[in-house]
């Protein structure tokens, strides 16, 4: 079966964002009530406001809630609309086929699929509802960031990370370029804290300034 589907569009089109829980959404309406004392409320407000990001409800973003591999790969997945477009399949894939424990039925089956295909490293055997780390979740936002916007190899010096021996080695590289990238920054102290578990707020984040990266660097 041809597999095609619409190519990739450029970052100022319509792109979802969407956090969800069981699979249920909902769409943007009032503005999120629950950001008062988050850093970075006006990106998530600004993704809100142009119809990009959904909440738990109208007026509800829960911030501070734990994302799950579900959710990050599905942010990820949506947020750089990664998809099949370039790929020939004699038979469709099966999320089945590729995760031990991902369901074909499954609302983010498509999303396993469409990121493992444009070179997001998922573990095979991966809980869906694992909270992920922070290290994690950047490791997979750079991939598909990369993948996305066809970005070229870069040479960078690598910054000085207070707690560096915390981080897992394979995701060094990606820490590293998430940085020079300005999708991360370190914490006061110079750490980077990888072992965290990432929350909704912190995801939205750093989505959004991989987004703005790419529209700024657009080849």
């Amino acid at each position: 079966m041809n597999m095609r589907k619409s190519a990739f569009a450029a970052m100022t089109t319509v792109l979802l964002l969407s956090f969800s829980f069981g699979g249920q959404m909902f769409a943007a309406g009032n503005q999120f009530k629950d950001l008062d004392s988050i850093s970075g409320k006006d990106k998530i407000i600004s993704l809100q406001n142009q119809g990009l990001l959904k909440g738990v409800s109208d007026t509800q973003f829960l911030p501070a809630s734990r994302v799950t591999a579900a959710q990050g790969i599905q942010l990820i997945s949506g947020g750089f609309q990664l998809s099949l477009a370039a790929i020939d399949f004699n038979k469709a894939p099966q999320a089945s086929g590729l995760f031990s424990h991902v369901k074909d039925t499954a609302w983010y089956a498509e999303a396993f699929i469409n990121a493992h295909y444009n070179g997001v490293e998922i573990p095979k055997d991966i809980d869906p509802s694992k909270t992920l780390t922070k290290e994690e979740f950047t490791h997979m936002l750079i991939q598909g960031m990369e993948k996305a916007g066809s970005l070229p190899m870069i040479k960078i010096a690598p910054a000085t990370i207070a707690d560096d021996s915390k981080l897992e080695p394979s995701y060094q590289g990606s820490i590293q370029r998430s940085l020079v990238y300005k999708v991360n920054n370190l914490d006061a102290s110079g750490k980077f804290n990888p072992k965290s578990e990432i929350t909704r707020a912190e995801a939205a984040i750093m989505l959004y300034n991989a987004l703005e990266y790419l529209n700024a660097h657009k080849a």
